[in-house]
């Protein structure tokens, strides 16, 4: 009898472990999700920064050190793989993008170009993409790290090397929204 109740507190125990397990990995798949999609939005985003830059120097050639400083942070972006740091590197890159912006205001032939509107029209579908793919990636972030630290599943996600996801968040003093309006 006491052979058969061990075996079913083991087997219970077994079946707690998988189920800890199999849910951890779920987690950690909707995080690597997430990580590909906001991956693929800044892709988007990064391959319209020459474009616009391109567009922008053909009508302001002397705003030299603006362009200059999105290519630069477009390009340290490029290199980044770590969730914290490439979210502060992609806000100074949203900071740039809005000053490039902004010198439609002093260049009406530029603010007038059709190829600088779509550009700013498509910048501004990436960005909306990507706030919804930084909410659903953090999100995923929270659910992982909150299954993986929760007693008793903690011991399992210890035991599996299940390593905590950082969160995709701008750095302090770097909280401003990129300011574009689309156009017209």
């Amino acid at each position: 009898m006491a052979a058969m109740a061990s075996a079913v507190i083991l087997a219970l125990a077994l079946a707690w472990a998988l189920t800890a397990y199999n849910r951890l990995v779920r987690l950690r798949n909707q995080v690597r999700t997430g990580w590909a999609d906001i991956d693929v939005q800044l892709q988007r985003r990064h391959d319209l920064v020459p474009r616009l830059v391109e567009a922008v120097r053909a009508y302001a050639a002397h705003e030299r050190a603006t362009l200059e400083a999105a290519t630069q942070l477009r390009e340290r972006a490029l290199a980044l793989r770590a969730p914290a740091e490439l979210g502060e590197v992609e806000s100074a890159l949203e900071r740039a993008l809005g000053r490039v912006f902004a010198l439609q205001e002093a260049y009406p032939e530029l603010k007038a170009s059709g190829n600088f509107a779509q550009l700013q029209r498509d910048l501004v579908a990436v960005e909306d993409t990507l706030q919804y793919a930084r909410r659903f990636y953090n999100g995923a972030v929270r659910d992982y790290n909150t299954a993986r630290e929760r007693i008793p599943d903690a011991i399992v996600a210890r035991i599996g090397a299940f390593a905590p996801a950082g969160f995709f968040q701008a750095g302090e003093g770097q909280r401003a929204a990129l300011a574009v309006e689309p156009a017209r």
